[in-house]
């Protein structure tokens, strides 16, 4: 078994106010679910290597993420580019195991993100939120009635300290790589019904169980403690000169979006990348 990983030098901070003792910080694991032999070679392509880099951005400094089950080839060069995320960022550590091997986690505390659970994520899922906060969050908005998830006390399992995610996604349509992991029998929620790439659903999670939004989208939390997420639903990048393409997932709308034309939030370089592949799809 190969391990590789990287530190920061911020400590992981959170409070539980249910309890008022300091919680840590949730963990992150990316399982590597493409279908290559142990020593095969380095097989990510360029739009993975942009999301898997994003991933460390959009979670902060404080806490880790696991990505296992990798080729040896493959942890090497996504050592090489992990390494290159400017801060602030996660720390991240590389297995060539599998989660079930590489960390010493029982899979009670695990919680696996599946579009086919039939619940969905709760801000109290972390324990950084209590279910009467998330309760008193949903009393105040009208929209969350039918369509909310129940809270904490109703949901199996939790709070969990690790939350896992099926990689490479990002499929359309989606393949459900995550049915392999869904046998293992550990707690399950969903991020409501469109497909998300995998930053994303990472991002959205974070958002959820350690800032305390609600997701506002269909058998979902319409509102957290803090609030609830915005989105880009299916967004259309234009790049001028009449050329565009339809993105065919959910994403977070980009705090940095100007006023009025709400953006979604993407890996930096990934409209470039969509971009120069769009003129190569062009050329004879």
């Amino acid at each position: 078994m190969t391990t590789a990983s990287s530190s920061s030098s911020s400590a992981a901070a959170a409070a539980a106010q249910s309890s008022g003792e300091a919680r840590k910080r949730p963990e992150y694991i990316i399982e590597h679910m493409e279908e290559d032999d142990p020593d095969a070679p380095a097989v990510f392509p360029q739009w993975a290597l942009l999301e898997y880099g994003h991933m460390l951005t959009l979670l902060g400094p404080g806490t880790t993420c696991h990505f296992t089950s990798l080729s040896n080839a493959s942890l090497h060069s996504l050592q090489l580019q992990l390494d290159r995320v400017a801060q602030p960022r996660a720390d991240f550590e590389l297995h060539t195991a599998s989660f079930t091997n590489a960390l010493e986690v029982p899979l009670t505390s695990i919680c696996l993100l599946d579009p086919q659970a039939p619940l969905g994520l709760s801000v109290s899922d972390a324990g950084l939120y209590s279910a009467a906060q998330q309760i008193e969050a949903s009393g105040s908005s009208s929209s969350s009635s039918s369509s909310s998830s129940p809270t904490s006390p109703e949901l199996p399992g939790g709070p969990f300290s690790h939350f896992l995610f099926g990689g490479i996604l990002g499929d359309d349509p989606p393949r459900d790589r995550t049915s392999s992991l869904r046998k293992l029998g550990m707690p399950r929620r969903h991020l409501s019904g469109m497909q998300m790439t995998t930053d994303t659903a990472l991002g959205v999670t974070c958002q959820v169980v350690e800032r305390g939004k609600g997701m506002a989208l269909d058998k979902t939390e319409q509102m957290g403690p803090n609030g609830a997420l915005q989105w880009c639903h299916a967004p259309e990048l234009n790049f001028g000169n009449g050329e565009s393409v339809s993105m065919p997932f959910r994403y977070m709308v980009d705090p940095k979006s100007p006023s009025g034309n709400p953006r979604p939030l993407m890996p930096p370089g990934m409209r470039e990348l969509i971009r120069s592949d769009m003129d190569r799809a062009f050329e004879f």
